[in-house]
């Protein structure tokens, strides 16, 4: 394996991924892609194998990768390949991986150079790589040949640019040393894709084969057209090598032999080859690696703290234990009867935003649901008038009444109090079921014992469906003895026919019952001025008087008797006809008629309508109808505002009562107390898992501390000026410096005298001459040095300037 540094990293990785697999999470590191970007043959596939390790990749001339190929490294105990459109089918021999990487080539994109965007996906197992993606890209050529389509250079790119776009790529900027830097389109897609250089490495390959007389110093030292992460050079093998098996590691000693003995090269050895760009490569991944430990070191300890209060209740768990069973049960009953009152009484610290449940829920079914089943129980008019009649006639019987019959009435009002009664029962039924529902989502926690929970909803939805009959009962003496003297309406009016001498119209607060009109000095109803029984009164029309402002009605005694002390009349006043209209409406229902009563037109009868409806019958159907509406209101108002009252009282007041009181000494009676603390298997895994979890969890947060201070960060390389990028220079070498363009100078350096030499022990621009025999054009190169100036002028640099006259 040709890859050390990659072996180096892969204990650190895994023993990150054995913390995470205890508790059973993924080790989701993202460790970055590695895409090698670069022109037709400029050695990308070589550089790829030499930093996997393996031989594996097609060779050739001309264009050779015609498909991107997205090369999955993945850990593994043993070393084998597989493609993903080869599924299930294992390659052992990697001479077998090139032959199908070319066959699968050809038969998508054909065997005269055609190109394809569609990836060849390869997976590499092998335990000696990192969970890594490398991506062998099509080479950046101008001119199509072959099958190639006119815009091949432009679909390369784009092609490019999917992968190398992404945050998570390394881009490796492949360029030939024989060729023109300047013009690299690899380094033109690096910096158009990532311009700050964060993540752009430059390598040039192919430094044996530049002509005679030449090197790629400067580049390699960043001094010409420098990159922010530098320049790495390699040398790879040639095709001669590669047609002659020449294995990766003998190719290394080559290389490195290479760099040590090249007289422009071997000063800087150490810093050139595969071996450094696998270690800089590597120490991206480790940066990479340390960037990441922060969230995951925040992500276990939030899990840490959520497990810490749950681990220690488990810790000294002892299933067996009988006075644990004991104190456990007793917890369980009380935490039930305090989460039923909660939801019942609307303090739960689990606010539900969904939908209405609990409480709420039977609030809503007392204020809207049940007042509303009792709207819609409305009455067919002519159907009440008739049967009305029909029981004034089978009464009477064979003789002719003079009075109104009581039984006629108490008829009529039983069967409309039957018909309340199904209102009533639905709401009953929601009632019930609301309470069943809490109970159910109470016992919620008690899931972990199963036979507990089973017969704490046995027990309190039975003692809840036993409860039921009781609030019928109730509904029976609600409806059958409702307050007849209930109030119909209560308000100001003003009493008008009041004389001068005694105080003049006066406004009091009068309350309107079936038997009796009453007024109050205020509507505090402590002080009674008079009550007036409702017997022999009607009604009759005031005309508006042109001197007031309000509207009249009076209230008179048919047998000519004084109403109101030595007054025939009761005058009352209002502010508007609205208002007189309402008490009017309200008279009526208590009896009191107006003073003209108009008959109702009776409707074309049917042949089974054989009733006959004379004057006397039609008076008594008339007070009949109108004592049973009335009745019936106040029945309506009754029920309406004391069924809620017996529900809660009954029901829902008494079942909180029996859970605090009842529930346990009725579990103890229900059957054996062990059996009902046995535990569910879930619950049994639950513990192991949270105990074994909290562990694991320790243990991960150890190791990410060990990797923390065991791993170096390599601090980022200073910006550089890149803007040559892209440029439209022909040549290798920048245009050297202006004669007269000042150098730049470290800070608290003062100009030299105009024509005075440099000091003999200060470094000029390419830094002092090493005097070693051996190696007398191998100078030491400065941290810091001005653009690169071309050979043939150094030497005039190192002259003094003659002064100028």
């Amino acid at each position: 394996m040709g890859n050390r540094g990659m072996e180096e990293l892969i204990p650190l990785v895994n023993r990150l991924q054995d913390a995470f697999s205890s508790i059973g999470q993924a080790c989701n590191l993202d460790l970055p892609q590695i895409a090698v970007v670069g022109g037709q043959s400029a050695g990308k596939s070589s550089v790829l194998e030499n930093f996997v390790g393996r031989d594996f990749l097609p060779r050739g001339s001309g264009i050779v990768t015609r498909r991107p190929l997205v090369l999955q490294l993945i850990s593994a105990t043993a070393e084998w390949a597989e493609f993903l459109h080869c599924k299930g089918k294992k390659f052992t021999e990697f001479d077998e991986v090139r032959q199908e990487i070319e066959a699968e080539t050809d038969r998508v994109t054909g065997a005269n150079k055609g190109i394809s965007p569609i990836p060849i996906n390869l997976r590499v197992y092998s335990p000696h790589v990192l969970n890594l993606t490398l991506i062998d890209l099509p080479g950046i050529t101008k001119v199509p040949v072959g099958d190639q389509p006119a815009d091949i250079e432009q679909q390369i790119r784009d092609m490019i640019m999917q992968f190398i776009t992404r945050e998570s790529c390394l881009i490796l900027a492949v360029t030939p040393a024989n060729t023109d830097l300047a013009n690299s389109d690899a380094l033109k897609l690096a910096k158009d894709v990532d311009p700050q250089g964060l993540r752009t490495i430059g390598v040039i390959t192919k430094l044996d084969l530049m002509d005679e007389g030449t090197d790629a110093r400067d580049v390699l030292e960043n001094k010409l057209l420098p990159l922010r992460r530098g320049y790495i050079g390699v040398v790879n093998r040639s095709q001669k090598d590669i047609d002659g098996k020449k294995d990766i590691k003998a190719a290394l000693e080559a290389e490195r032999k290479f760099f040590l003995s090249h007289p422009s090269y071997r000063h800087m050895a150490e810093k050139m080859g595969t071996p450094r760009l696998q270690k800089v490569l590597n120490q991206q991944l480790t940066n990479h690696i340390r960037d990441t430990l922060p969230t995951f070191r925040s992500k276990l300890q939030s899990q840490l703290l959520a497990l810490d209060k749950e681990a220690e209740e488990y810790r000294g768990y002892r299933p067996d234990d009988p006075s644990r069973k004991t104190k456990q049960l007793l917890q369980m009953v009380q935490q039930f009867s305090v989460d039923f009152e909660k939801r019942i009484e609307g303090s739960g610290d689990q606010v539900d935003t969904v939908e209405l449940s609990g409480g709420a829920k039977i609030n809503r079914i007392f204020h809207e649901r049940f007042p509303f089943e009792l709207v819609k129980m409305e009455c067919d008019e002519k159907e009440m008038r008739r049967e009305i009649s029909y029981a004034i006639k089978n009464i009477h019987g064979i003789r002719t009444g003079l009075f109104t019959p009581d039984m006629a009435f108490e008829a009529i009002v039983k069967k409309q109090i039957i018909k309340l009664k199904e209102p009533c029962v639905k709401c009953v039924d929601m009632v019930i079921q609301e309470l069943i529902n809490t109970v159910r989502q109470c016992s919620n926690k008690l899931e972990c014992f199963p036979r507990l929970r089973e017969e704490t909803e046995r027990i309190v939805t039975s003692h809840i469906r036993d409860r039921e009959s009781s609030v019928f009962d109730m509904y029976t003496y609600i409806a059958q003895c409702p307050n007849y003297k209930h109030v119909i309406r209560k308000g100001w009016l003003t009493i008008n026919n009041i004389s001068i001498m005694k105080g003049g119209a006066k406004e009091y607060w009068f309350v309107l019952t079936a038997e009796s009109l009453s007024w109050f000095k205020d509507d505090e109803e402590k002080e009674k001025k008079y009550m007036l029984p409702l017997d022999n009164l009607k009604v009759r029309d005031v005309e508006k008087s042109f001197m007031s402002s309000k509207h009249i009605f009076s209230i008179f005694n048919t047998e000519l008797r004084n109403v109101y002390k030595d007054n025939r009349t009761l005058e009352l006043a209002c502010d508007s006809q609205d208002d007189v209209d309402s008490w009017k409406s309200s008279l009526l229902r208590a009896g009191v008629y107006p003073e003209k009563t108009t008959t109702v037109e009776s409707e074309t009868t049917s042949a089974s309508d054989n009733f006959s409806m004379d004057p006397q019958l039609e008076r008594k159907v008339e007070t009949i109808r109108n004592l049973v509406d009335s009745y019936m209101a106040i029945v309506n108002k009754c029920i309406r505002d004391l069924m809620p009252k017996a529900i809660m009282h009954l029901m829902i007041n008494n079942v909180k009562d029996f859970i605090n009181a009842e529930l346990l000494a009725q579990l103890y009676s229900a059957g054996d107390q062990n059996a009902l603390m046995d535990e569910s298997q879930e619950q049994a895994q639950r513990r192991d898992e949270v105990l074994r979890t909290h562990q694991a969890l320790k243990e991960a947060l150890a190791i990410i501390g060990d990797i923390s201070t065991s791993t170096i960060t390599v601090p980022l390389p200073p910006p550089v000026d890149t803007s040559w990028v892209g440029g439209t220079s022909g040549g290798r070498r920048s245009p050297p410096p202006s004669p007269t363009a000042p150098r730049r100078m470290s800070s608290g350096q003062r100009p030299a005298p105009r024509g005075a030499p440099p000091p003999p022990n200060r470094p000029g621009p390419l830094g002092p001459f090493n005097n070693t025999a051996d190696s007398p054009q191998a100078p030491s190169r400065p941290n810091r040095a001005p653009p690169s100036i071309p050979r043939h002028k150094q030497a005039s640099l190192w002259k003094p300037k003659l002064k100028e006259s």
